[in-house]
């Protein structure tokens, strides 16, 4: 079977990715229409290997990481699912306060990936928590597919209502300064987003091409805003240029950037669509940003 590079891959390939990921197309039309772009020695086994998510491999914190503390813990959600888990991670050997970010997870749960970027936060030296809105459901079942099909059964303002409540436990806990942001991924850049218009005590959002709040929740937004947003994801893009107007017509504290030439994604080193170099900078943004906002 041919080894494939992105090289290899036709836009459409990805634009067709991000239908069957995103739920708009099922995996038997997925498999059909990804059939049209195995010419060449290309096949469709091929392109769904290459396509698909490697966890094993691309790792960047360690779950043994010696400069970190991470663990599982519950907090709870009376508004959303009840008791939820989650994976809160921080700097080891401190007694220091320290700030807070929630890191919330795209539309399939709590998968490695996700949980990678919490741990990645504390090794900059924040508490995280990373919650799994999946968890009234059994939590994360260990492959996207089917985090997606059990996501896609939760209410997502009922989602919304677990990541506010792990805001208010990151915000209460003993070893946060109080000062608490969020960070969030696809779904979890629209739930960053609702975040900074529910809370009005948020510190900072940063979406990562999420979807956008009406107009009218827009203007109930009072946290400072970092957006980032792929130039070729057209679907969540759609909705900027309103999002962007609701932001100037009340003032709101914001700075957006389009990463050129880069998928939706492209912060995820785990699929194809990964870009190192706009990933490597929007994370940079990211921390300089959190550092500013929220010592």
């Amino acid at each position: 079977m041919k080894k494939l590079t992105k090289k290899d891959i036709k836009q459409e390939v990805f634009d067709l990715y991000d239908d069957y990921a995103h739920n708009k197309i099922d995996r038997r039309d997925f498999v059909n229409k990804l059939s049209l772009f195995a010419v060449g020695g290309i096949t469709v086994p091929s392109l769904l290997s290459f396509l698909m998510p490697n966890y094993k491999d691309t790792l960047l914190v360690k779950q043994d990481d010696p400069s970190i503390e991470s663990a599982y813990i519950s907090y709870n959600s009376p508004k959303g699912g009840g008791t939820i888990k989650g994976l809160f991670s921080k700097p080891a050997n401190t007694d220091k306060k320290l700030p807070g970010i929630v890191v919330v997870h795209e539309n399939r749960g709590l998968n490695p990936y996700i949980e990678d970027v919490g741990r990645r936060a504390a090794v900059e030296g924040f508490i995280s928590l990373a919650p799994d809105a999946l968890t009234p459901l059994g939590g994360y079942p260990g492959n996207d597919d089917d985090g997606r099909e059990l996501q896609r059964k939760r209410d997502r303002n009922e989602m919304l209502e677990d990541f506010i409540a792990a805001y208010e436990y990151l915000k209460s806990h003993k070893d946060c300064n109080g000062k608490v942001g969020v960070v969030g991924f696809c779904f979890g850049g629209w739930i960053s987003n609702m975040m900074a218009v529910k809370i009005s005590t948020l510190s900072a959002a940063v979406p990562f091409y999420g979807g956008q709040p009406t107009a009218e929740e827009a203007a109930q937004i009072k946290a400072p805003l970092l957006l980032h947003y792929a130039e070729l994801d057209e679907r969540v893009n759609a909705g900027w240029p309103e999002y962007e107007k609701a932001l100037k017509t009340n003032n709101i504290d914001y700075t957006a950037y389009i990463y050129p030439k880069v998928n939706h994604g492209f912060h995820n080193n785990t699929t194809p669509r990964y870009d190192e170099e706009a990933a490597t900078l929007a994370w940079a943004r990211t921390i300089a940003f959190f550092n500013g906002k929220l010592a």
